[in-house]
């Protein structure tokens, strides 16, 4: 008996909606495991980054001993290098540049010591002046205090209340402060030695480290650790010229200004300033305070006018000019890595940022999947 045409029709219509319909779940499914791919990448990263951040925080002491190591290490390199040339062995050398450093710092030491104890010896004789001034403010804190209670008096409440504060013992903040200096006495311990082996055993590390890398991206590694090296020189050079450019100046002004010891709170206020951000507040001090009693409200006005000025214009002539061409870091760049490195080391962050980011620059410009971070850092 001969089939009818009619039932084999949609029979044959079936098998392309099947099909159509197997390759659209397919596409889906690869859709599906595309997204999820991605998402995985994507936690996988934000994983990681936490952990880095944990780890840098964690770390952040050893880090920064690291790297002021490797800065001294890298001020002190000509030292050494020019004892090389007169055919002294890079050992004994690279001792010399360390037994120089720990003379310098000794001498800043003793030298600051002694300004402050004839600083301190020197007080009495203007205690009278600074009380007064002393009062003055106290009068008009005070004025503004009562001013401000009648125009937003206190409620009741508040008037009545009795406010407990738990004060800590002397005992546990005397141990609380030994057990810091103690820690760092015993973290800064470890500098000479660090600065001494990164010395002696400069060129064996440098090629070492470049040994870690495979074969084609030897020469890569050799290059961009160059390139770093060359930058921080730079970076260590320009700070040292501007530094000595604020101090100049800044003795100059305080000479003026009849300023005892002008000549070491110069070079005090000058270096300060370059701290980031916090160096225009941190270079007010030393004048300031060396100025008690023997300057007047105009000449500190003078002060914080002069430290302000000198400070902006290192920031936007001095900075841009010698330091600025050489590291190639755009100001967005360089005010985000400032935050984040301050939020994350404190006031070392805020001094090892510019060198960390710089490095890292170079290194995004040399690896060809960073290249666009390093562009996004660049000017």
């Amino acid at each position: 008996m001969a089939a009818d045409p009619l039932q084999l029709e949609p029979r044959e219509d079936a098998a392309p909606a099947e099909s159509h319909e197997v390759v659209r779940a397919v596409a889906q499914a690869e859709v599906d495991h595309r997204r999820y791919q991605r998402w995985q990448a994507a936690s996988l990263i934000i994983l990681a980054s936490l952990a880095v951040l944990g780890g840098l925080y964690v770390a952040k002491t050893v880090l920064i001993v690291l790297l002021v190591s490797i800065l001294l290490a890298y001020v002190l390199a000509p030292l050494v290098d020019f004892l090389g040339r007169l055919r002294v062995p890079r050992p004994v050398g690279a001792l010399i540049a360390i037994v120089v450093l720990c003379a310098a710092f000794a001498a800043m030491f003793y030298t600051g010591y002694n300004r402050g104890v004839a600083f301190i010896q020197d007080l009495p004789k203007y205690s009278g002046k600074i009380r007064q001034e002393v009062m003055k403010f106290r009068r008009q804190a005070e004025t503004i205090r009562k001013t401000t209670e009648h125009v937003l008096p206190a409620d009741q409440e508040e008037k009545n209340s009795i406010k407990v504060q738990q004060t800590t013992s002397w005992s546990d903040r005397i141990s609380e402060r030994t057990a810091m200096v103690t820690e760092l006495i015993f973290l800064l311990s470890f500098i000479p030695f660090l600065v001494y082996f990164m010395l002696s055993w400069q060129e064996h590390v440098r090629s070492q480290t470049v040994m870690l890398f495979k074969l084609e991206t030897r020469n890569t590694a050799y290059v961009t650790l160059g390139l770093i090296s060359a930058m921080i020189r730079s970076f260590i050079v320009g700070n040292f010229v501007v530094g000595l450019f604020l101090s100049g100046a800044s003795m100059f002004v305080f000479a003026l200004l009849g300023i005892p010891y002008f000549y070491f709170i110069g070079i005090l206020s000058g270096f300060l300033s370059l701290v980031p951000y916090l160096g225009v507040v941190l270079a007010l001090f030393p004048p300031i305070l060396a100025g008690l009693g023997q300057i007047g409200s105009e000449d500190v006005f003078i002060i914080i006018l002069a430290v302000f000025s000198l400070h902006v214009f290192a920031l936007n002539v001095l900075y841009p000019k010698i330091i600025g061409k050489r590291l190639q870091l755009n100001p967005l760049a360089v005010t985000i890595a400032l935050m984040f490195w301050g939020w994350l080391w404190g006031a070392w962050g805020l001094i090892l940022a510019v060198p960390i980011t710089g490095a890292m620059k170079i290194v995004f410009d040399h690896v060809e999947r960073l290249r666009p971070y390093g562009a996004w850092l660049g000017e």
